[in-house]
């Protein structure tokens, strides 16, 4: 399919070479790693407007392990994964998790719009003026980061990730040991 669509495209003489040596089926995604560990420096302040109507901070989720994802309605990737991070919350429900579901940039009324569509059971928070986004590099959406109990940043991953695959429940579930 790559090397067709590349080929429609009729590049320079030398990339014919390449073009014909690339697959014709199904490409399959390199293996990743799912979460990278954090080196970014210390955790950013996290203290917005809930669409339940509370002020949410995260040093107020301190004892817990929390997944701060970033995001916006427009975002397919961010749409994709929430099914994932929703399997993820209710897998671990009762354990000391948390899911913060930053909306970037968008009104309530947008966020609320969506959920409807989609509803979840883990906190909204509404990031208008991109504050919070800005402080802790969430650049590329889905922008997601792994609180250790300690309140410490212990992974991030940039853009669409399964949240329910086993290695990664596996890595949460040590952060909570």
């Amino acid at each position: 399919m790559l090397a067709a669509l590349l080929a429609a495209s009729a590049g320079p003489a030398w990339a014919q070479g390449i073009i014909k040596s690339l697959p014709t089926g199904p490409l399959v995604p390199a293996q990743v790693p799912a979460l990278k560990p954090w080196s970014g420096g210390p955790t950013p302040a996290l203290d917005l407007p809930g669409l339940d109507g509370a002020e949410h901070r995260l040093r107020d989720y301190r004892g817990k392990v929390v997944l701060v994802n970033f995001w916006a309605t427009w975002c397919t990737p961010c749409r994709d994964e929430m099914p994932s991070i929703e399997r993820l919350r209710a897998s671990l429900g009762g354990r000391p998790f948390a899911v913060l579901a930053v909306n970037v940039g968008e009104t309530e009324r947008a966020a609320r719009a969506f959920l409807q569509t989609m509803p979840f059971g883990f906190t909204v928070l509404l990031d208008r003026e991109l504050k919070a986004s800005r402080a802790w590099g969430a650049r590329v959406l889905p922008a997601s980061y792994l609180i250790g109990p300690d309140g410490v940043i212990r992974y991030s991953y940039f853009g669409e990730l399964d949240w329910a695959k086993d290695e990664v429940v596996q890595a949460i579930a040590q952060m909570m040991a």
